[in-house]
């Protein structure tokens, strides 16, 4: 029987929300949910247990130090006795995540990272570092840009304090304790390279975790005369959808997007279905995307966008069509801390 320990952090106003999380066999259980496959097949007997960690910086903005809160309200400062003691994971196949735009798909992605590490004989313990407030940072996220031939290049002077934010969030997740670095959100691998500037740990891209699959899947064209076609469906193209046509291309690939009808009559309108809380709608509208592409003889649909994450049921047959990065990326980050290879760090 596996149980799951998941600790939630709290932060001060100079220190980022935190999460920390390691499976264990502690049966001593907190509060528990079900988790579920990203296939939504339950898992039986995974729980969860909260409890919490306050980390503070102090005014010269040092590494924080984890501060146990005990239930009887007293607080606890471990002693600082070495580098290890330090940092609030030390374990080799330590995972550092910096959250998305949305916490609800940072969410998601942690499901998917313990389900298929349980697949694999055990989740990795990770740190996950979260910003809720970069969707107000990022107006870019709701408006429609149409797409060029070639990634969109978008100046970091724009967006210099969302990167600066970023990067300073996996400068924490270093110093906490994390071996390689992910980062399951589509939009913010727009400025990766930026955020991974002087990071001397494995930094994985969601676009290139897709790419990489789908070449060892050894696909084969559908047409005669093609290459092997990907579909890539985004809310944002010269963004988002960009990011995946260089990674996939860069891999030999042809990839297909929809046209600006489907765009501005479909995919939008689907978005803002989920907005406003009309799933049934929106999932009508993601199956007529992803027909669209179908029909022009691609092998896969990557579902690059948060917003259509789980829309259609598990039962539906054009979800074997489809292919979501956020269990590339979390495969990718389960063979690396299975892997010889972080030992090396």
């Amino acid at each position: 029987m596996l149980d799951g320990a998941m600790k939630m952090s709290f932060h001060t106003l100079h220190s980022p929300p935190v999460l920390l999380g390691l499976v264990t066999k502690n049966r001593a259980y907190f509060g528990a949910r079900r988790i579920r496959s990203p296939n939504h097949h339950h898992l039986p007997s995974l729980t969860v247990q909260v409890s919490s960690v306050l980390v503070q910086t102090d005014e010269s903005g040092n590494l924080p130090e984890p501060i146990k809160v005990l239930s009887s309200g007293v607080v606890n400062q471990r002693p600082r006795c070495t580098q290890n003691s330090d940092q609030l994971l030390s374990q080799p196949n330590t995972i550092g995540i910096i959250g998305g735009v949305s916490a609800f798909s940072t969410l998601i992605f942690l499901e998917k990272l313990v389900w298929w590490g349980i697949r694999a004989g055990g989740c990795p313990p990770f740190v996950v570092c979260s910003d809720s407030s970069l969707r107000m940072k990022l107006p870019i996220l709701n408006s429609f840009h149409s797409f060029n031939a070639h990634m969109v290049q978008i100046p970091s002077s724009k967006f210099g304090p969302v990167v600066k934010s970023l990067r300073q969030k996996r400068v924490f997740l270093e110093q906490s304790g994390a071996r390689c670095i992910v980062m399951p959100c589509h939009v913010l691998h727009v400025w990766q390279g930026e955020i991974s500037e002087g990071c001397s740990l494995p930094f994985l891209h969601a676009g290139e975790c897709v790419a990489k699959e789908l070449l060892e899947a050894k696909l084969k064209p559908l047409e005669v005369g093609n290459g092997v076609r990907i579909g890539v469906l985004a809310s944002n193209e010269s963004l988002v959808a960009g990011i995946y046509q260089e990674k996939l291309q860069n891999e030999g690939f042809e990839v297909v997007l929809p046209d600006r009808a489907t765009m501005e009559h479909v995919v939008i309108p689907a978005v803002e279905a989920v907005k406003r809380g009309d799933k049934k709608g929106a999932r009508n509208l993601m199956k007529i995307a992803v027909q669209i592409l179908l029909m022009r003889a691609v092998n896969t649909v990557v579902i690059a966008c948060d917003e259509m994450q789980g829309l259609l049921p598990h039962n539906d047959p054009l979800l074997h069509k489809c292919t979501d990065p956020m269990d590339a990326l979390a495969r990718s980050t389960i063979r690396w801390a299975n892997s010889d290879a972080n030992m090396q760090i």
